[in-house]
């Protein structure tokens, strides 16, 4: 059956409101178009930082402190540091506590993620166990340490306990948080759809709380690196490897404040690089798969 002209415009013009609807909807949900950086503003801006705040160091070294051996400045550090360096010192102890760190949140993921969920689906079960593991969060990490010296003795056994039972509360306690933040009409859909009640868990819920879970997991790394410090500074000798902890340590020793300097500096640069490479790319990419930050290059 033939269309006449009137209808065709109608139909066109029907169709051009629709488009026009839908870009108003999508440039309302997008928000706002975000304000260009260009790369050089992003690396001058924290270069200047770092410079800023190496010549307030430097400044403070010269004026405010009598003896260099107490309060050293950046030349003295990294004059050391490039010692360190030299006899290979200070990466051996940079990728040893890397690796120990690494490996032992690995274990702590392993551990904590399915407690987490095994919690988050038995409300009786999280109400008894949820406040000892709370507690063990806030429990300071070195606590563990004489303990687990007496169990595993001088070996990296007792560095990767420590670690672990630092991290493990944190990630348990990320991933509850983020469950508690998926609503529970996503749990009933699950039902009406006919998922089980792990199917539910593992392939609605769990995806749901990913940003909680995420943020525990930033937390769970910053509990693994402060209690391998702990552990690496108080448990030495044996056939416990040398880490940035044993470095510490070993200018304590020394009396030797450069030395000092150089492993918390090295242990600041660990942690800063971590989060930069890893959790930072990967809280982006889950924010703009949610639609809550602007892709890039726009």
């Amino acid at each position: 059956m033939p269309t006449s002209p009137g209808a065709t415009a109608t139909a066109t013009a029907a169709i051009d409101n629709l488009k026009e609807l839908e870009a108003g909807l999508d440039n309302l949900q997008e928000g706002p178009a975000p304000v260009r950086r260009s790369a050089s503003s992003r690396v001058l801006l924290p270069l200047g930082t770092i410079l800023g705040l190496l010549s307030l160091w430097q400044l403070a070294a010269w004026f405010a402190s009598p003896r260099a051996d107490l309060f050293p400045g950046p030349v003295e550090v990294f004059g050391t540091a490039a010692g360190l360096a030299a006899d290979g010192r200070l990466a051996e102890a940079a990728l040893t506590s890397l690796q120990r760190g690494v490996l032992g949140f690995l274990l702590a993921l392993g551990i904590g993620t399915p407690l987490g969920l095994l919690l988050s689906a038995s409300p009786t079960l999280r109400r008894g166990v949820g406040p000892l593991v709370s507690g063990l969060q806030v429990l300071p990490s070195v606590a563990w340490v004489p303990a687990a010296i007496i169990w595993f003795g001088l070996t990296d056994a007792t560095v990767y306990f420590v670690v672990v039972m630092g991290a493990t509360p944190s990630i348990i306690n990320g991933l509850l948080s983020g469950v508690d933040t998926v609503p529970p009409q996503y749990r009933r859909l699950g039902t009406v759809l006919g998922a089980s009640r792990a199917q539910g868990l593992l392939r609605i819920v769990l995806p749901a709380a990913l940003p909680g879970y995420l943020a525990g997991l930033k937390q769970g790394w910053a509990f693994s690196w402060r209690s391998l410090m702990a552990a690496e500074i108080i448990a030495v000798g044996g056939s416990i490897g040398f880490g940035l902890g044993s470095l510490l340590q070993q200018g304590r020793d020394l009396s030797s404040m450069a030395v000092v300097a150089c492993a918390i500096l090295a242990i600041l640069v660990v942690g800063i690089v971590i989060e930069l490479l890893v959790f930072a790319p990967l809280e982006r990419r889950l924010l703009r798969r949610r639609g809550l930050a602007p892709r890039a290059g726009r």
